[in-house]
């Protein structure tokens, strides 16, 4: 034994924390946690939207998950839907949640 703890993934978990944000939100949890079930970086995401002809910046990206701003114009919408197939969540699941009202933190 070397001594190094590993850390192990309860992957059912994480899908039934990305499910139930997906249905009630927010959307900033409901993205960290979709992101996170997916195991990909940042960069990774915005290289695979890259990939299909979508360009967004990682600060961005970051934003969108920290709830520091949400996708709002129609080009950021569309960003959105390209970002729910890569992260292999039901089409409109996020973009739902946008509909929702905003939750005060505090």
């Amino acid at each position: 034994m070397t001594g190094q703890r590993t850390h192990t993934i309860d992957r059912g978990a994480i899908g039934r924390d990305v499910e139930r944000l997906l249905e009630s939100g927010p959307f900033e949890a409901a993205l960290r946690a979709a992101i996170r079930a997916r195991g990909l970086g940042l960069d990774r995401i915005r290289y695979r939207l890259r990939g299909r002809g979508v360009s967004i910046s990682l600060a961005t990206l970051s934003h969108w998950q920290s709830g520091r701003c949400r996708p709002e114009r129609a080009e950021s919408l569309l960003v959105l839907e390209h970002l729910e197939a890569v992260l292999e969540v039901p089409p409109g699941s996020l973009t739902h949640l946008l509909s929702l009202p905003r939750t005060k933190a505090g």
